[in-house]
């Protein structure tokens, strides 16, 4: 706990606009690609990396290649 009275305000500061930045995100590309842009957005509202890490290949690898077996 002593760890993070060590760490400067604008560290905090910057992880917040950090998380913010990437949930807007998410949640914008989210609802223009038709996917569940709540989820998104707030997964990428409580950490970081991983959900936009998790969006990118779910939205621009998975769901093609599934597009694409359901119209052969």
């Amino acid at each position: 706990m002593n760890d993070l009275k060590q760490l400067p305000i604008w560290f905090f500061v910057l992880l917040a606009i950090i998380l913010f930045a990437q949930s807007l995100y998410l949640f914008i590309d989210a609802r223009r690609r038709g996917h569940a842009r709540w989820f998104w957005g707030l997964w990428g509202m409580i950490q970081t990396p991983m959900p936009i890490l998790f969006y990118l290949l779910w939205s621009r690898v998975i769901t093609p290649a599934i597009q694409q077996r359901r119209n052969k």
